[in-house]
């Protein structure tokens, strides 16, 4: 029995796994990059099933993240948006409501949700979070296959 910590098993197959994508429509530059790059790793990682949803902001995500769970069958779902600081603590607020609302129905409906709202303090954090500089859409990506691979092995599916 090997004690190392698993990771996304690109050997392993995806045939079937159905990946939902929210994203926020509110710095949609920067969000459409995240997309790409998100949709771009899904498919070479063989995910044929990939469903995608805009909202208003980010304040939305977690409802439809919800929402999707409720209605559809999905293995994982992931968020997709872009929070830049203002002159306010505004964008605080949101990122941390948000994550906590993701979190929480992550473990109460028992689908993995990847937090992939990117929360930087300048514009210029957030073009390199986004574009292939920092591939955070990526790194979203394969956390999802991922946690949708460990759910499939804990669960009866797998049984």
């Amino acid at each position: 029995m090997s004690l190392d910590p698993p990771v996304y098993n690109s050997t392993k197959p995806t045939e079937g796994f159905s990946i939902a994508i929210v994203a926020a429509r509110y710095n949609t530059a920067l969000v459409d990059a995240l997309i790409e790059n998100t949709v771009n790793e899904l498919k070479a990682s063989a995910i044929e099933s990939i469903h995608l949803e805009r909202v208003p902001g980010s304040a939305e995500l977690p409802y439809a993240a919800s929402l999707i769970e409720k209605y559809n069958i999905v293995d994982a779902i992931i968020i997709l948006g872009v929070v830049i600081a203002g002159a306010t603590e505004h964008h605080s607020v949101i990122a941390y409501s948000s994550a906590q609302a993701i979190n929480q129905t992550s473990l109460e409906k028992d689908i993995p949700i990847i937090n992939g709202i990117i929360v930087t303090n300048s514009q210029e954090e957030a073009e390199d979070r986004c574009g292939s500089k920092i591939n955070r859409g990526k790194e979203f990506a394969l956390a999802a296959i991922e946690m949708a691979q460990l759910k499939e092995k804990w669960t009866k599916k797998n049984r």
